[in-house]
C-alpha cells in the first residue's frame, strides 16, 4: 500500500474533489473484501451516473457544473475494482427503502434498479435486501467495511448525507462486523434479493 500510494487513477482528482472522495476510493481499491449497509439509496459502487448526478444535484449545496461531473465521474470510476482479474468480495445489505425513495425521474430510477439487478449476478458481488416488513433491532445507519489483508488494517467509513468519518479501532470494527452478521439473518439470500429487486424495477 505505501509503494502505490499516490499513484492510483483518484489521484487525478486531487485539488477538483474534496480528500474524503480519493480516501474512499483508495480503501475501497485495496480492501480484500467490502460488505456495507446502505438504508436510502442504492450503495455507490453500484450507482448509474445519470442516478448519480441526481443525488450529488439533490444536496443542499449549489455546485457548479464541473465539480458535479467530476463527483460523478469519479463515483462510477469507482467501481474499476470489480474489473480486475481478482475483484474483492462485496456483499451489500440494502433496505427496500432504498430501492423505493424517489430521487430521480421513474426512467432514471428503473434504470438504477436494472443495472443493480445485473450487478447481483456479477461473481464476486452478493446484494441482500431487507423488506420494510423486517423488524430492525437497534440503530442501523449506512456504513462500508472494508476489510485487509491484514485484519489490523480494517477500516470503517461511516456514511452520512454531509460528511463521514473512518472508524479503526478493534473494538469498534468487532460492533460493525457483529452488525453485518445479525443483518444478514433477517435479510433475504441472493437469489431472493435479485428478484425483488427486478420486481420493483418492473412495477415502476
Amino acid at each position: 500500500m505505501a509503494e502505490e500510494r499516490g499513484k492510483g487513477w483518484w489521484e487525478e482528482y486531487r485539488g477538483v474533489l474534496p480528500p474524503g472522495f480519493l480516501d474512499l476510493a483508495e480503501l475501497e481499491h485495496h480492501a480484500t473484501y467490502l460488505r456495507a449497509i446502505q438504508m436510502l439509496n442504492v450503495p455507490g459502487l453500484f450507482q448509474t451516473a445519470a442516478y448519480a448526478r441526481e443525488l450529488i444535484t439533490s444536496g443542499v449545496t449549489n455546485l457548479p457544473t464541473a465539480d458535479i461531473n467530476a463527483r460523478v465521474e469519479h463515483r462510477v470510476r469507482r467501481r474499476e475494482i470489480f474489473d480486475r482479474p481478482n475483484p474483492p468480495k462485496f456483499e451489500a445489505i440494502i433496505h427496500e427503502a432504498a430501492l423505493r425513495m424517489r430521487y430521480s425521474p421513474v426512467d432514471v430510477m428503473r434504470a438504477q434498479l436494472t443495472f443493480l439487478h445485473e450487478a447481483s449476478h456479477w461473481p464476486s458481488v452478493t446484494i441482500r435486501i431487507i423488506p420494510f416488513d423486517t423488524q430492525i433491532t437497534g440503530s442501523v445507519h449506512s456504513m462500508l467495511y472494508a476489510g485487509s489483508a491484514i485484519p489490523q488494517l480494517d477500516t470503517v467509513q461511516i456514511d452520512s448525507a454531509f460528511d463521514g468519518g473512518h472508524l479503526d479501532a478493534e473494538a469498534q470494527l468487532a460492533r460493525y462486523r457483529a452488525l453485518l452478521d445479525s443483518l444478514v439473518t433477517i435479510s433475504l439470500d441472493a437469489d431472493e434479493s435479485s428478484k425483488f429487486i427486478q420486481h420493483i424495477a418492473q412495477g415502476m
